[in-house]
């Protein structure tokens, strides 16, 4: 172990009084990294036998081009994808260029003029904003006459069901619940949680298409958004399901109807599922699947040690680490921007690309404030690798998630904290 820890403190920068720090801290997480454990077996299981009921074959990893008729690998990926998360249907494709473009895809897909969105858990994530029309943006829903509404979070994070209920009305089409907490202090809301919202919506009006924004959430818990009544589930490849290895794209799976009407509006009325070329990459979309929950269980490690680390400094965290995980993100509230901008540029340090490269804060499109991005990615802007994120605002959190491997989640969050310690922002 002695190899190890020199090449920690000559390699990598890392003083002998942070070392120590962070390896007691280590030490006394090993509960919850058991119980991360469980979970990933449980989810590695679950992906190995939805590949082999589909009968995955080398064949399956053929590019094609143009239209993309007759894909076979497309459709068995789908299939996969189907069994995967207990969906009727899934829409799985690199022309799904992002979260917020599969999202868009979902909402216009499957709304018409004069049709309300209600959001139960709050304001959503700020690029989803412009999309909805909250902030004015060319293009958005609210441009084609479909309205929104929410109904703000009661304190400690709790549903307000009697507010929910008054604001569901005949308009009212399409719930959409953001699972992960976005550039919020709020708990991400778990799969129970989500089951209970969902359950209390369906009592009052059972035909609403109620849509979860999965992102971030895939592989945490045993069980997905579709399993406990959710109509849609919807996320990003570049996040949890590509396993690091996706180069692009996003999902969308739910019933069949939902689905095909968002594959409708991908491509073009009358032809949907049928065409979309897959350009060879689709064996990195199943391997980064098959992957998946490997990688998620990375990031999760990273996060329970980020948690215990900074907990251990006196900063507020959420969630704490011996805490129940709904998805990979962890939020430490730094108090300062100087705080903010040491760790960020300590995760690019610790970084397989762009190490060298001193992240900044900027005047990023589609948020309110200046932010700072710290992501030495091989995919850009995966955030299932290590990354961390913060708009330049109070009370000044850190947003980190990601992690293709603990060892390197580890080492990455060390030399975050190891930058804070040389600049004189906090002491040991």
């Amino acid at each position: 172990m002695q190899e190890l820890y020199d090449m920690m403190q000559t390699k990598f920068g890392i003083s002998q009084k942070v070392l120590t720090y962070c390896l007691q801290k280590e030490e006394q997480i090993k509960e919850q990294f058991q119980k991360a454990d469980e979970i990933t077996e449980y989810n590695q299981l679950k992906v190995l036998s939805a590949m082999q009921k589909n009968k995955l074959s080398d064949i399956h990893f053929a590019a094609t081009t143009g239209y993309g008729y007759n894909d076979l690998g497309r459709d068995v990926l789908e299939n996969i994808y189907a069994d995967v998360f207990c969906a009727q249907s899934a829409l799985v494709r690199p022309q799904l260029i992002s979260g917020t473009h599969a999202l868009t895809v979902a909402l216009a897909g499957n709304l018409r003029p004069g049709d309300e969105i209600l959001s139960p858990v709050g304001i959503p994530y700020d690029t989803l904003q412009g999309v909805i029309g909250i902030r004015k943006e060319k293009g958005s829903l609210r441009e084609y006459g479909i309205t929104y509404r929410q109904v703000d979070l009661l304190p400690e994070d709790k549903f307000d069901f009697d507010s929910i209920e008054k604001a569901i009305t005949k308009k009212t089409k399409l719930v959409t619940i953001q699972r992960s907490k976005g550039y919020q202090w709020r708990t991400s809301f778990s799969i129970a949680q989500i089951k209970e919202l969902i359950e209390f919506i369906k009592s009052i009006k059972q035909d609403i298409i109620c849509m979860v924004d999965n992102c971030y959430g895939e592989f945490v818990e045993m069980k997905e958004p579709i399993e406990v009544g959710a109509d849609l589930a919807v996320g990003s490849l570049i996040k949890n399901p590509g396993g690091g290895l996706a180069p692009i794209g996003g999902y969308i799976v739910g019933k069949e109807e939902f689905v095909e009407n968002a594959a409708y509006r991908l491509t073009a009325p009358g032809l949907g599922k049928e065409v979309g070329a897959t350009l060879g990459i689709t064996s990195s979309l199943i391997q980064g699947l098959f992957m998946a929950p490997q990688v998620v269980n990375a990031s999760i490690k990273t996060a329970i040690f980020t948690s215990k680390l900074f907990e251990g400094i006196g900063f507020s965290v959420l969630p704490k680490s011996n805490e129940t995980r709904a998805d990979i993100v962890q939020l430490i509230q730094m108090e300062s921007a100087e705080n903010v901008i040491a760790f960020c540029q300590g995760i690019q340090k610790g970084a397989p690309v762009d190490s060298y490269v001193t992240p900044e804060p900027w005047d990023m499109p589609g948020y309110d404030c200046p932010v700072i991005m710290a992501a030495g990615a091989f995919v850009q802007g995966s955030s299932i690798e290590l990354s961390a994120d913060a708009p330049i605002k109070p009370p000044y959190s850190v947003y980190m998630q990601g992690g293709l491997s603990w060892h390197h989640g580890k080492i990455g969050v060390m030399i975050g904290l190891q930058t804070m310690v040389e600049k004189g922002l906090i002491q040991l």
